[in-house]
């Protein structure tokens, strides 16, 4: 829409549409199309997170695009600091589904008994090898039994891996033992720092498995699928040979072939051939769902040919079943099975299966797209999307991609995991291989080329997702292209990708193939970063820049490089107090993680204070109950027991421990926006009933939950509905109704009702003063939002008194000297200079300059900045003299060089000289429209 109407015809009938769906949601904006991509992105995430994860929100304010103090900090980790991937989560629940998806239940009923008797048997007992042949069943059948542990047992923590193909992500070890520790925390409640180093998380993780086994009322058991895939199982996984809490089992599965050797002494469950009934119960499922019935004869052969141990498991006799499915009334049953009784293994099946989906083709261009198909999926990391596939061959329609995969998929060849179509079995890959790769390393090689240039082409575009971090490295590392692997390792957003999503040991495996020790990645890294910087302009790229830095940080420190591991968190902490606020809360994540650098170097005065700002800034920001808040007291906990100050931790620890658990209550199991529905409907059912503080919340919530989805006009509704029970029930100066009036502003606000917007928050505003503590972060919103609100609707006299309350409130909040305090006195300058009024705004840059550089030092950029505005300022009054002694001086900090080691600290939060600091500047971005001149 441009100003509030329609741009034409074909967008009314567009919005006339959409009014009569259900589910529909319109995003208004004029811009490219970037741009609309963006929007319409952060709108599905905002939905993901709320709707259906259900992290909620009461107040509106989050949602303006202009209001810093309620911007949500960035996405965080699951737990404290650890870094989790949500790819990789979501790659093993579908690898649990596929694997219990069977079309009839086999004969596992002993092989259930017998794994029941070892969750029961007494302690100590080693882990229980499942082994049998490929194709035997393994995965079935323990998808199967964790099943029915999850029904019969709730008591019991189940933690599953499932190992996909060799040398995919899902057969990393260090990746897999992130995985289990990270769930074991987060059954424990146990927050505390993850190591990333593969050798650490190793030796770490028995004792994660000693903490949790003594907090839980119930059994433990662990399941690895395919463990013997796993590249150097019994390097990696040799936690399974050292004696195992009383209430943990551990269950892993092999092929009878690859099994190490020292692992065949344990006890072994080995899964036999299927029976006759079996064979037949199996094969008769798959013909009942294409309505196919078999002649007695039909049966005595197939019987009389599955009997040989390559001819009955499961995975052999399941493809015949779907063979002889597939080919149905159309075909000759009986031709198809003379066919499938030459093929005498599961391979030669396949291949059977490859050559008819190949005549069901109708050109030569199809067969060869097939071939082209399977080969990249084959040579692929971990996959490769519909999508990529449609970009890397443009004559690929999607007629015909839709047509093959379904085939390929109802065949057992092709599945999905996390979007990516891969190998459903690995002999399905080993087909392929044959078929298709008769050339060997030179056809693989010629496919991973292509996929190189594909991702390389996504690089050059600025397209850095997690796929092109996934695959390009990993690629290049398959053809030993040092070279290549270096410069893509050194692209700052392919690492941070990596690193960001917990891939630590594969960065690491990357860097040690290219020759580089520790150091030498740590220097090429941060002169990467420099370089970087110089082309950094804006608001947004230095934000971005900040998370750059931080992640270089958090990497150093997990190769323990402590001291370079300080200048880049540093650098992070001091362009996010400048691009943002100090008291943002992004500054308290920089805080934080510059802390647990100093715990680890054990120079916990240091760490102590750190810890104690951020914590500050996450009250404030979030409020007293949030489980941020509980992240920065669970961090200080853990430093006071290191310096054996265990009252403190405990009392720290017990805070923590209720607002997590409160928490927990709140989100539902996750689906706390799904439990406000059902409370809406039985509303909506009762209507309302009776008026009470519960229920005025509730339509609050209903409210947000409603703005959120942008249905403006029945949050209103909700939200007024709140307002006028509040003030029935409470009173109308209860801060409860200031928190309805306050999001009924923000919703006027939204759109455009500036002068209802404007008298609500001042209703606001006036109960919030009297109710609340002169510093209380609620009031400071309020003042904050229609301070705002004045200046878009040119009252700028009306702005004055509010910028000046936001100065006091900040005095009150963080004393007189805080550079909060000077970025406050800024925007009252600067908003003087809009009216002209030069002489009122000198002494309030003049004291934010001081400020400025008793807490930052003379050289860091917040001063640079200011005294450019001072020197704008002098310049205008015509002296012409001091402007420049001001600007030379601007420029001066402008132009410093990025140091890595020694100097005082740049930043107010750094708290001791030991700190090292960085003194290069930022672009001129931050200080409103005076200093941008």
């Amino acid at each position: 829409k441009e100003d509030g109407r329609v741009s034409s015809v074909s967008v009314q009938q567009l919005i006339e549409r959409i009014t009569y769906m259900n589910k529909a949601k319109m995003i208004d904006h004029i811009g490219g199309v970037e741009e609309g991509a963006y929007e319409i992105y952060n709108c599905v995430e905002k939905i993901i997170k709320q709707d259906i994860l259900g992290c909620e929100m009461t107040e509106l304010e989050g949602k303006e695009s202009d209001s810093k103090e309620e911007s949500t900090a960035p996405e965080e980790e699951v737990f404290g600091d650890v870094l989790w991937d949500a790819h990789d989560e979501q790659e093993q629940m579908e690898a649990f589904q596929q694997a219990s998806n069977s079309a009839c239940e086999l004969g596992f009923e002993k092989y259930f008994e017998r794994l029941n008797d070892l969750v029961a048997a007494p302690a100590p007992i080693p882990p229980l090898l499942v082994s049998g042949g490929p194709g035997s069943g393994k995965s079935l059948l323990l998808s199967k039994w964790i099943q029915l542990q999850q029904r019969h047992s709730p008591n019991t923590l189940i933690l599953y891996h499932f190992v996909g193909r060799p040398m995919s992500t899902s057969s990393e070890s260090a990746l897999i033992i992130k995985r289990l520790t990270l769930k074991l925390m987060q059954h424990s409640w146990l927050v505390s720092p993850l190591t990333l180093d593969p050798a650490k998380l190793l030796e770490e993780f028995p004792r994660w498995l000693e903490k949790l086994s003594a907090r839980h009322q119930g059994s433990i058991i662990i399941i690895i699928d395919s463990i013997d895939q796993i590249q150097q199982a019994e390097k990696h996984m040799k936690w399974l040979i050292d004696p195992l809490p009383v209430n943990v089992r551990v269950i892993v599965s092999v092929n009878v072939e690859t099994c190490p050797q020292a692992w065949r002494l344990w006890p072994t469950l080995h899964l036999d051939p299927l029976n006759s009934k079996d064979v037949k119960s199996l094969i008769s499922a798959e013909c009942n769902s294409a309505n196919i019935k078999l002649t007695k004869e039909q049966e005595k052969k197939l019987e009389r040919h599955c009997r040989s141990a390559a001819t009955c498991n499961a995975l052999y006799v399941t493809l015949l079943g779907k063979i002889i499915a597939h080919v149905g009334s159309t075909g000759n049953i009986d031709e198809t099975l003379e066919q499938c009784f030459q093929c005498q293994d599961t391979v030669s099946l396949y291949r059977l299966v490859l050559r008819s989906i190949q005549q069901s083709l109708q050109s030569d261009k199809e067969k060869s797209l097939l071939r082209e198909i399977l080969c990249v999926i084959g040579v692929s990391h971990n996959g490769v999307s519909e999508s990529e596939l449609m970009e890397l061959y443009p004559q690929l329609s999607s007629a015909v991609l839709a047509s093959l995969v379904h085939s390929l998929h109802k065949m057992c060849l092709l599945t999905y995991g996390c979007g990516l179509l891969k190998f459903q079995h690995l002999q399905a890959w080993e087909l392929v291989r044959l078929e298709y790769m008769e050339e060997g390393e030179n056809t693989i090689s010629a496919y991973r080329q292509k996929l190189v240039e594909y991702f390389t082409m996504q690089l050059s575009r600025d397209r850095v997702t997690w796929r092109s971090a996934d695959e390009l490295p990993w690629l290049f590392q398959q053809q030993s292209d040092k070279q290549k692997l270096h410069k893509c390792l050194l692209n700052l957003f392919v690492s941070q990708n990596l690193y960001k999503r917990g891939h630590f040991a594969e960065l690491l495996s990357y860097w040690q193939l290219v020759g580089k020790d520790k150091s030498s990645m740590a220097a090429e890294y941060f002169d990467s970063l420099k370089e970087y910087e110089k082309s950094c302009e804006g608001e947004e790229s230095m934000i971005c820049l900040a998370d750059l830095y931080e992640t270089l940080g958090r990497f150093l420190k997990d190769l323990g490089l402590l001291s370079q591991a300080v200048a880049p968190l540093q650098r992070s902490l001091e362009i996010r107090e400048t691009a943002l606020d100090p008291d943002h809360p992004r500054v308290a994540q920089s805080l934080h993680q510059l802390a647990g650098v100093y715990v680890q170097w054990k120079k916990f005065g240091n760490a102590e204070q750190l810890y104690k700002q951020a914590l500050e800034i996450s009250e404030s920001a979030y409020g007293a109950e949030h489980p941020r808040v509980a992240r920065e007291l669970d961090a200080l906990a853990t430093l006071y027991q290191k310096q054996n100050k265990y009252e403190q931790a405990e009392q720290l620890r017990k805070k923590s421990f209720k607002i997590r658990q409160k928490a927990a209550r709140r989100k539902g199991s996750l689906c706390g926006f799904a439990l406000l529905r059902q409370r809406a409907l039985q509303l909506e059912e009762l209507t309302l009933g009776k008026d009470t503080p519960d229920n005025a919340r509730t339509l609050n919530e209903l409210g947000v939950l409603y703005y959120l989805q942008n249905n403006l006009e029945t949050a209103e509704l909700f939200l007024k509905r709140s307002l006028e029970m509040r003030e029935r029930v409470l009173g109308p100066n209860h801060p409860d109704c200031a928190q309805s009036l306050n999001n009924l502003a923000a919703l006027y606000n939204e759109k455009k009702h500036y002068d209802k917007a404007e008298e609500l928050y001042e209703k606001a505003l006036d109960i919030r003063r009297r109710a609340l503590a002169p510093d209380h972060p609620s009031l400071a919103y309020t003042v904050k939002h229609l301070a705002v609100l004045y200046k878009r609707m040119g009252k700028l006299e009306k702005a004055v008194p509010l910028y000046e309350l936001a100065v006091e409130i900040r005095q009150k909040s963080f004393g007189p000297k805080h550079p909060s305090v000077a970025t406050a006195l800024v925007n009252l300058a600067v908003l003087y200079c809009q009216m002209k009024k030069q002489v009122e705004a000198l002494p309030l840059y003049e004291r934010a300059l001081k400020i400025y550089e008793d807490s930052f030092g003379h050289m860091h950029p917040r001063v640079g900045e200011t005294l450019k505005n001072l020197a704008v300022l002098s310049y205008e009054g015509g002296d012409f003299e001091k402007a420049a002694a001001l600007y030379k001086r601007a420029m001066e900090i402008k132009e410093a060089e990025t140091v890595l080691i020694g100097g005082k600290a740049t930043s107010q939060h750094s708290s001791s000289g030991d700190t090292f600091s960085l003194k290069s500047a930022l672009s001129p971005h931050i200080f409103l429209e005076h200093g941008q001149r």
